[in-house]
This record gives C-alpha cells, structure tokens and sequence, in this order.
C-alpha cells in the first residue's frame, strides 16, 4: 500500500489542522489588546496605579491652584500632615498582605505614646528607657493579637476588634483621661517631641516624623523584596496552605508580622507626641481607618499576597493631596471625605479586576 502523497485527502486534512491552528495563535496573540497589557502591567506593578492618581491629582490640583498649590511649604506640608497616617499604614499592610486586619493599629499607638509620657511624668523614669517601654507595649499587643489569629484560628477582624476595645478602655483607665501638655515635655522630656522637630531645606520644612516614614516606608520594601521573611510573608498572604507545605512555618510568620505591626504603632506613637506636641489620650482616633484608607487606595490587595508598602504610602500622599487642595480650593471639608470614599470604592474595583490578570 502506497503512502499518502502530497495531494492525498490525509495530507490536505492535516494541513487544514495546521493551518486553522496557526490562525487560532495569531489571533490569540493579535487579541491581546492594550488593555489587558496594561492590566498584566498594573498585576505586576500593584503600587503603579496609586502613583498614577497620586500624579494626577498633583496636576489637577497644581492647574487649579498654582503656585498656591505648587509651593515647597505646601507639598511639605502634605508630607507633615500624612506622616503619622503612612507610620501606621506601614503597620497596616504587613497584616493585610497576610489576608487579615488590624483595627486595633490607632489604639495601640496612642497607648503607646500614654505609656511613654506616664513612665517619665508619673514614675520618673529615664526618657530613654520610657520610650522602650511604649516600644514594649506595643509588641506586647502585637503579639496577643498575633498569637490569638495564628494559635487559636480566630479571625483577625475579630481578633483586632475585641483588641482595639480593650485598648481603648486600658488607655483611658490608665491615663485618668488626663492630657500631659506640650511645655511640661518640652522642659522635662523634650526627647519625646523628636519627631516634631523641624528642619529647613530651602523654601522646604520637613520634620523628623517625615524622615522616620520614609526611612520605614525605604526599610520595609526592601525587607518584603529582598529577604526570606519578605517572601514567606507574600507566600503566607497568597495561600498559607501551600506555604506551609513549602516549608514556611506560618504560625510563627503571623505571630512576627503582628507583632512588628505593634512595634510599628508604638514608633508612631512616639511621632505622634511630637506632632501634636502633648501626650493625648483622646489623640489619632481615626488612626486605625485612615490606615486601611491609605492601603486599599494603595492597591494592597485585601485578599492578601500582592501589593507594595511604596503604594501604601501613595495612597496616604493622594489623601493628602485631597485634602489640602480642596481646602486651598475653599471648599466643604465634607468634599474630601465623599471623594476619598469613591477612591476607596474604585481602588477595590481596580484591584479586583487585576486579580482577573492572574487568572
């Protein structure tokens, strides 16, 4: 029997094969639009997005305002004015790149900075040594907050809640509701207004809790990109099941991410004393909601396991941007709140359609 020549049906039904194919990849390639490009670049790159609108709401408000805008003391005021936000937010995102929560983040950086004022004024302690104690403090919750989600299986939103309620309470117990006022620290103990010191660079005023942010803000990128814990964090966030099957003890991973969460909070907390200028214990209530404010309009997934702390402190630049252009721009403070709202609602939206990337 003779093999099938180049004109058989056989060949002919082959090349037919071959040829549909061939058509059905270039169309595949050609059907790769520029938006699902751009949706592979923005999967890849999850603080692109909150630069983006960081850049164009400096170009809005800039075209609307001017030089009012435009200024070295008013894009350093921003800076100021979001210093303490970005400190926690930093908190913040550890945890919810783990898939959890922590709404117990502006609680604990208030007791902090009560335990750190108290400690000198009502012990007479060392400044020094009072400062490690609200440092102490703050890793002690931390990690009741660590060891309950990672030991016990409860879930981090109930978990930080219950802790934020008893925090509360302990901070006001503690503190008899008393505020210890600016000239007392500033005599006394004036190495807990650090963070609260100025410098000028030019036109510029910068104070050394904008410094401490960017520093952490600096520190943490390379700690979640370029080590081992930074990517068992990332592995523990994506899928803990699989993590763990690699060898990620995720136990003791969620513990340390807590409790350098309230390591955080405890340095935002003494950069609180020295923004406002006093130990307050009714001071950064909203804390905690300005933090997930500037995670989620950072494009941190809540889902866990993608995002970036740079996006983190994007997010808490465009909330700054908004709010003082808009008061620039004389309008209602009510504006702000409504607008960074939508953003929450669009930043979600975005990131769950470049989760739809990954699929």
């Amino acid at each position: 029997m003779s093999e099938p020549t180049a004109a058989s049906p056989h060949h002919d039904y082959e090349k037919v094969l071959k040829d549909s194919s061939t058509d059905v990849a270039s169309f595949d390639t050609d059907d790769k639009s520029f938006l699902q490009k751009f949706r592979h670049f923005l999967h890849s790159s999850p603080s692109a997005v909150s630069l983006i609108v960081l850049v164009l709401s400096l170009v809005i408000f800039g075209a609307l305002l001017g030089t009012k805008f435009f200024s070295a003391f008013s894009l350093t005021l921003i800076l100021q004015q979001v210093a303490i936000t970005g400190i926690v937010g930093a908190a913040q995102t550890l945890v919810i790149m783990t898939a959890g929560i922590d709404l117990s983040v502006g609680a604990i950086m208030v007791l902090s900075s009560v335990v750190m004022g108290q400690f000198v004024f009502r012990y007479g302690l060392p400044v020094e040594l009072a400062i490690l104690c609200g440092f102490a403090v703050g890793a002690i919750c931390g990690f009741i907050n660590g060891w309950l989600v990672a030991r016990m299986k409860l879930p981090p939103f109930i978990v930080t809640l219950g802790m934020w309620q008893i925090v509360l309470a302990t901070n006001f117990l503690y503190s008899a509701n008393e505020t210890i006022r600016a000239q007392e620290i500033e005599t006394t103990a004036p190495l807990l207004q650090l963070f609260g010191d100025t410098f000028r660079i030019g036109g510029a005023v910068f104070t050394y809790g904008v410094i401490a942010m960017v520093l952490l803000v600096a520190f943490l990128w390379y700690v979640l990109n370029h080590t081992p814990w930074g990517r068992h964090l990332y592995a523990v966030g994506d899928d803990p099941e699989a993590a763990e099957l690699s060898g990620v003890n995720v136990k003791r991973m969620l513990i340390s991410v807590y409790v350098l969460s309230g390591i955080i909070c405890a340095l935002a907390g003494w950069a609180l004393i020295g923004r406002i200028g006093s130990v307050s214990p009714t001071a950064g209530q909203f804390a905690n909601i300005e933090s997930i404010t500037a995670v989620v309009i950072g494009g941190i997934s809540l889902f866990g396991g993608r995002g970036s702390v740079l996006g983190m402190m994007f997010g808490a630049l465009i909330v700054g941007v908004f709010s003082l252009g808009l008061r620039l721009l004389g309008t209602d403070v009510q504006w702000t709140y409504l607008l960074i709202g939508v953003l929450i609602i669009v930043a979600v939206a975005i990131d769950q359609w470049i989760r739809k990337a990954a699929g």
